[in-house]
């Protein structure tokens, strides 16, 4: 192996975290005269040669293979990124992301429970079918509105305050649901609950970036996103024992439903500061705290030691990003990459939410003689599927990185097959079921990979501000199919709505309308990649505002993404390798 031969932190400017660093490139800047100054960054650049390659040297001596066979990483030529260099915010962001999706479809399995009691939400509340799907799409309305500002501040600020703040503010305004006694103010806490969650989705992408390059982040936000997957399914059999709570302490099931997962997210969101670490510091520099954090607890350090010199040279964009403005956000906007992909985000997030709100009544209505707790339980292998298809999915997604549209359209054909089951096998309840779990399995991997593909396109479009801001308004604006799904189809469509064998046919076919735009999307973003690419913004670079030179920007992960890895590094051919006969 050789050394690499990159520029070392004294190159530009520190991160824009909410803290103050003092650095050795601040050092270097602050010498007296230009001379000074190249002489002190060339003495900075040797010395993390030198050290990375110390590293690397012990990992060998120790007979440590994570550097020589894991999928994680490649030779020093083109930088590390090793096992040993994860940090640990996954526990942290599933957990997170496990409370805030059960927390969401509260709502809509509320509208069954203790039905039967005539203690359901409508009933209690004395809701109308309009109000319930009106109360529904406020938290879209307020979500969108706010999604990309949230992010953009997490950019300015600490992920790991931020982050916390969401969680513990959630919280809060679902501890008022229990409390809720007519639709207003049912309308008005779904509203509040869009606004404090904005950015939470969009802000666990970004924050993936910070530590992983783009093409690797498909396997983990996938992993994150079966969290949601889980709650859905534990938030069905869960409901089922909060059904038995009903009346006890003059509460029905449901008000005891919001309280807990209420109790739940403060103690979550306080136990963030705690557990979730910043975005990474380069070796050698400090974390000065600013003045609001340090009435909090310090940050843990996610990369220390060896870790933080590998991770450094692998991930150079990373510690060097310059402070965004106006102007770069502006290019962000206008840039045409960005619509395809909130297009994509589209149907698919309509489906997806659409089938967590609405997924009881669909199995309700497949047979009217099942109880409040058999459809609790039916509803639960339908996100058991959607987790299956992420862990088989997105792992080789990332492994064919170029050719996202295919994995992206392949599952969202399975949603429509599933959603084609559900309208016309009238006949046949189980096959009805049988299509809502191809509609689950499908849903799966396209969100992953729908936020992924916009975590590749505009970090290397528009650096940092491109991620931050490219992923909130794809998740954003594509929760406009979630306002449609949530207002327009389903309870929300009267006569589509009437009892009968055609029971939300037309809003299926809807669907499946919305679903052929994506993959049609998708195909397009292809071809207009191919036409166009995806070269670094000459607009943002000429700035010298948010950009990095070009050879800084080339680190080690960045030539990797250059080529697509496939099957090469896996357990078998290693193993292949390995054996006398090969």
């Amino acid at each position: 192996m050789t050394a690499p031969t990159e520029h070392g932190p004294g190159a530009v400017a520190g991160p824009p975290v909410a803290t103050k660093m003092a650095t050795p490139a601040t050092a270097a800047q602050s010498g007296e005269g230009k001379g000074k100054g190249h002489e002190a960054r060339a003495e900075i650049k040797k010395s993390w040669v030198e050290e990375l390659k110390k590293a690397v040297e012990a990992e060998k001596g120790e007979g440590n293979s994570a550097i020589a066979d894991s999928d994680e990483e490649s030779d020093i030529e083109g930088g590390l990124l090793t096992k040993k260099t994860r940090p640990p915010h996954h526990p942290a962001f599933w957990a997170l992301y496990f409370l805030s999706s059960a927390i969401r479809s509260n709502i809509g399995i509320a509208q069954t429970m203790n039905k039967s009691a005539g203690h359901d939400l409508a009933s209690v509340l004395g809701l109308s079918a309009r109000d319930t799907s009106t109360a529904l799409a406020l938290f879209y309305v307020s979500y969108v509105l706010f999604d990309l500002p949230s992010n953009l501040v997490m950019s300015r600020l600490s992920p790991r305050v931020w982050m916390a703040r969401i969680v513990i503010a959630v919280g809060v305004v679902v501890l008022c649901f229990a409390a809720v006694q007519d639709a207003w103010s049912l309308k008005l806490l779904r509203f509040l609950l869009g606004v404090v969650t904005a950015g939470m989705w969009p802000g666990m992408a970004y924050y993936l970036t910070l530590f992983y390059p783009p093409s690797r982040t498909g396997k983990r936000i996938g992993m994150y996103f079966t969290a949601s997957q889980v709650s859905a399914a534990v938030v069905g059999l869960v409901s089922a024992g909060f059904q038995q709570m009903d009346g006890l302490g003059g509460l029905v099931g449901f008000r005891w439903m919001f309280l807990v997962y209420g109790l739940c997210g403060v103690v979550l969101g306080v136990s963030l500061l705690w557990w979730l670490p910043d975005r990474p510091l380069a070796p050698g520099e400090k974390r000065v705290r600013s003045w609001y954090s340090r009435w909090l607890p310090a940050s843990p350090e996610a990369l220390k030691g060896e870790d933080a010199v590998v991770h450094y040279h692998d991930l150079r964009r990373v510690y060097h990003a310059r402070a965004w403005n106006l102007r770069d956000l502006w290019h962000v906007l206008i840039d045409w990459r960005l619509w395809p992909l909130v297009l994509m985000y589209f149907g698919v997030v309509g489906v997806g939410i659409g089938t967590q709100l609405y997924g009881n009544v669909i199995i309700s209505s497949i047979d009217p003689t099942f109880t409040g707790v058999q459809v609790s339980l039916l509803f639960a292998p339908i996100w058991m599927m959607d987790f299956c298809a992420i862990l088989l999915v997105t792992p080789i997604s990332d492994r064919f990185h170029r050719h996202r549209a295919v994995f992206f359209s392949a599952a969202v054909c399975i949603q429509i097959a599933g959603l084609l089951t559900v309208t016309f096998a009238l006949s046949n309840p189980w096959a009805r079921y049988g299509g809502l779990l191809l509609v689950g399995f499908g849903l799966g991997p396209t969100v992953p990979i729908c936020m992924t593909w916009t975590n590749e396109i505009f970090q290397r479009r528009h650096r940092e501000v491109g991620v931050a801001a490219a992923s909130a308004l794809v998740s954003g604006l594509g929760n406009l199919g979630s306002i449609t799904t949530t207002y327009a189809l389903y309870t929300g469509w009267p006569e589509d709505a009437a009892k009968g064998p055609h029971q939300y046919r037309k809003s299926n076919f809807t669907m499946i309308g919305i679903l052929c735009m994506s993959i049609a999307s998708s195909l397009v973003m292809t071809a207009l990649l191919q036409i166009f690419g995806n070269e670094p913004s000459q607009k943002i670079t000429s700035s010298g505002s948010s950009a990095v030179d070009s050879d800084e920007y080339m680190d080690g992960a960045a030539r990797r993404e250059a080529q697509q890895r496939g099957f090469s590094r896996m357990w078998w051919m290693r193993s292949s390798k390995a054996s006398p006969e090969a």
